[in-house]
Parts: structure tokens; sequence; C-alpha cells
């Protein structure tokens, strides 16, 4: 067992290193063939947290372990809207200024409603996986069309995220540093994570759902605290919603284009109106004072708390 746990520590670990690696090269390289660096500031906060997921995903469906990717795909989105928004703002308020974070949160309670529709009949399709592919194309078009309404502040702030060095060489090897730590950083955590769920009693469902969700989302709460402390609070929430987004229409619409995926009867009743749920409660938070203050931030940890222990408990 601790063989097991080793794998999965040493994984995440590199998946950390490899997605923090990955989102520099990727944003050296847009700005080095003419990206601004406000565009590829917002696209990095939007989806650049995703990459490690995104591996563990791609090596679960390559081999063969499509019900724990898609455990993680989803699970990962509550841990998002619960846990890291949560424990950031318990840290520090977190203040909102980014125009367009409402209309993305509204995107993603659609896009979960969609997925609930798709699995309906118990299977997303390939041409429903294809709709999703082509339902984050459209978001990210309107991200880019609604860029340009942001206010200076928030520009600066973008801007100043995506300073890195544009030298051709330094970025390709960037990447490819970063392709191997993702690559190997994915085996190792799908090396240990199944001894960890069948130890635990969790189908394979489950176990991407809880412990491979949480602990993918360790490095990316521990980098909300500090931008949160900074009050960079654009960057908090941008990272939940656009990663959540991310998670769903092309991770799990890649993996329903690639091969039709089989969607739970718990995931339409369960998981993904608990998603739902989140965005709910989390929608007037940033339409109101556009701040998440400690109290929110609390009930957003506590009912992730109650989110997890509710699915302990059915096990039973």
């Amino acid at each position: 067992m601790m063989e097991a746990w080793g794998y999965f520590a040493l994984g995440l670990v590199l998946l950390a290193l490899g997605g923090d690696s990955i989102v520099k090269g990727a944003s050296g390289l847009a700005q080095r063939f003419g990206a601004s660096p406000f565009v590829a500031g917002l696209l990095l906060i939007a989806f650049g947290t995703s990459l490690p997921e995104l591996a563990v995903n791609a090596r679960a469906v390559w081999v063969g372990a499509q019900e724990l990717a898609l455990g993680n795909a989803v699970g990962s989105n509550i841990v998002n809207l619960g846990l890291t928004l949560g424990v950031a703002a318990l840290v520090a308020p977190v203040v909102i200024r980014m125009r367009m974070l409402s209309p993305l949160l509204v995107l993603l309670g659609l896009a979960s409603l969609a997925l609930i529709v798709f699995g309906l009949d118990g299977v997303v399709s390939r041409v429903e996986g294809m709709v999703l592919l082509l339902g984050f194309a459209a978001v990210l078009a309107f991200l880019l069309a609604r860029a340009s309404r942001e206010d200076a502040r928030v520009r600066t702030d973008v801007e100043t995220f995506a300073v890195t060095h544009t030298v051709l060489w330094m970025n390709l090897l960037r990447f490819a540093v970063a392709t191997a730590l993702l690559y190997y950083g994915a085996r190792f955590v799908l090396q240990g994570a199944p001894m960890i769920g069948a130890q635990w009693g969790l189908s394979p469902l489950l176990t991407g759902l809880l412990p491979v969700a949480i602990g993918t989302a360790l490095p990316e709460v521990a980098a909300a605290v500090m931008a949160a402390r900074r009050g960079q609070g654009d960057m908090v929430a941008g990272h939940v919603i656009g990663s959540s987004l991310f998670n769903l229409l092309v991770v799990v619409g890649g993996m329903a284009a690639f091969r039709p995926m089989p969607l739970p009867a718990s995931f339409v009743r369960l998981e993904l109106p608990a998603a739902i749920a989140f965005v709910l409660v989390l929608y007037p938070m940033l339409r109101g004072d556009l701040r998440i203050n400690r109290l929110e931030g609390g009930l957003l940890l506590a009912a992730f708390v109650g989110w997890v222990v509710l699915e302990v408990a059915l096990l039973a």
C-alpha cells in the first residue's frame, strides 16, 4: 500500500511541475508568434491549470480506464468550485473585477446541464462529444470577443501574469520538459490510484471522482491561496471557472468523440446536479458585491465536505 501512495504522490508532484512548465512555455510561444500578453494571459488563466488533469485523463483513456477519467473530469469541477474557491476565500476575500466571469459561470452551468441531457440514455455518443468540443470553440470565441471590454486594471493584471521569456529555444525546451513530466506524472498517478481505490473499496469511477480529483487539484488550491493573499481574485475565479469548462467540454467531450462514453445514472442524478448546485450558489456571489468573503468561502468548503461525506456514505 505504501508503494501505491508513493507512486501517487510522486505523480502529483510531477504533474504540478509539468503543468507550471507548459503554462510558461505556452505563454512564451504565444507571444513569440504575435499574441498579445493580455490574450495569452487570458487563455492561460482560463484553461492552463487543466493540463495536468488532461494528462491523467488522456492516459486513463489510453490504458482503458475510461471510468476513472470520467470521475476525475467531473469530480475536478466540484473540487474546483467547493474546495479551491472555498479555501482561497477563507484565507483572504476573493475580489472579482473581471466582467466575463459571470457569463462564463452561466456557460458552465449550461454545459453541465447539456451533459445531463446527453447522459439520459446512459451514454454520451461520438456526435454528442463533438457537440461539446464545438461548445468549447464557442466559449473560446466568446472569451476573446469579451476581452476588449475589461477595464485597464484587469488588463494590466492579466498581462503581468503572462510575462515570461519569449526566446524560442527556451520555450521549446519548456514544452519538452513539461511533456515528459506530464507523461510520467500521469503514468505514476494511474499506477497508484487504482490500488488506493481498491484498498478503500472504491470503484474506478469513484477513485477518479474522489482521490484523483482531489489530489490533482491540490497544487491549484495552493496557487489559489497565494493569489488570494496577493489580491488577485480574478486569477483565482478565472482558473476555477475556466478549468471546469475545459474539463466538461474538452476532456469529457474529447473522450466521447474518441469513443462513446457510458455515463452512469448516478452522474445524471447526483454528481452533475451537485456541480450545477455549486454554480447556482456561486453566481449570486459574483453578481452581488463582486467578492467571495470568508463566510461565503466557508459555505463553499462546508458544501464540498458535505458532498464528500455523502459520496462516502453511499458506498456503505
